[in-house]
């Protein structure tokens, strides 16, 4: 079910309810060879020549050049994780600046009925945490961007923070957003991803008022993500004029990059925000829809490159 964001400090009650992965051994083995070799030709598969840079490294190079970053979001293990590890491919060779890959979860209340649905969709085919693990830990050396993963927080307190950050720093990834942490307990988080290396990432919303919104992004690393509107993901049909009013503040409040998310879905949004002065534009739901719906994996990830693509060029 579709939750709003009501309150001022995001979702104020932790959920430690069903965990959300599953057991099944058979969702680790993600190799496809069909789909893999179809995508061969069309994204970059070569090991990254140079290493791979920092969320907040990422978006000062961008400045240097005048530039916006482009940040997708697609969710892990749908349709699977062989079309997962492609589509991470096809987005980086597409020129992401940097990609986010949600890990799917049983209880996604930041999430609208799109992103829900591959959750759900991921979960029933067995995907789980260790699979993600392994398909990742393959994929993240052939990316040239800088991968952040968004979880929730109950999967994170399963492991135990320290481990679970440890793990993701293992295999490359750089950023982490957990949507349903207030700040105030926040504390371990930014502890054990500090001593990792891994770049925090904090949420402010349009109702966050003003003393916290700086009290967020004086701590968020990275770079700071501003949510477009009150409410869950998914695609609007136009982008709120208050983002421009909200980007102003936030910028008055830090120097830090500041990208927004939440309901962009089109490039006439991408270069909207971007001329409010955005740092970076998140488009998340319009991604996995196209790779949700789509009739074949192979056909998902065609139309994905088509519209990455459009996105890009919105920003040039």
């Amino acid at each position: 079910m579709a939750t709003t964001f009501k309150s001022t400090s995001f979702l104020q009650q932790k959920r430690f309810e069903t965990p959300f992965f599953l057991t099944s051994s058979s969702s680790s083995k993600f190799t496809n060879v069909s789909t893999r070799k179809a995508f061969t030709t069309m994204a970059s598969l070569t090991t990254a020549a140079q290493p791979v840079v920092g969320l907040s490294e990422t978006f000062n190079r961008l400045k240097q050049q005048n530039k916006v970053a482009l940040i997708p979001y697609i969710t892990a293990g749908d349709p699977d994780l062989s079309t997962t590890a492609e589509a991470l491919k096809v987005l980086d060779a597409c020129g992401s600046d940097i990609i986010e890959l949600g890990v799917p979860y049983s209880d996604p209340l930041a999430d609208g009925p799109v992103i829900q649905a591959a959750a759900t969709r991921a979960l029933s085919r067995g995907t789980n945490y260790d699979a993600i693990i392994s398909m990742l830990r393959d994929v993240v050396p052939q990316l040239s961007c800088p991968l952040a993963l968004f979880t929730y927080y109950n999967p994170i307190l399963k492991r135990g923070i320290g481990n679970f950050m440890c793990t993701i720093k293992d295999i490359g990834v750089h950023g982490l957003v957990v949507p349903d942490v207030p700040l105030e307990e926040t504390e371990s988080l930014r502890r054990e991803a500090l001593k990792n290396g891994i770049e925090l990432v904090l949420l402010t919303t349009p109702t966050t008022p003003r003393d916290r919104m700086k009290s967020i992004v004086e701590v968020s690393e990275g770079f700071v993500y501003l949510v477009s509107s009150v409410g869950v993901t998914g695609a609007r049909a136009a982008v709120s004029g208050r983002v421009q009013q909200l980007l102003s503040e936030i910028k008055e409040a830090t120097d830090k990059p500041v990208a927004v998310g939440f309901g962009i879905s089109n490039p006439e949004h991408v270069k909207q925000v971007a001329g409010w002065g955005a740092d970076g534009v998140i488009v998340g739901s319009a991604m996995v829809k196209i790779l949700g719906e789509a009739n074949s994996p192979a056909e998902g990830l065609k139309e994905l490159e088509k519209f990455t693509k459009s996105l890009k060029a919105a920003l040039l």
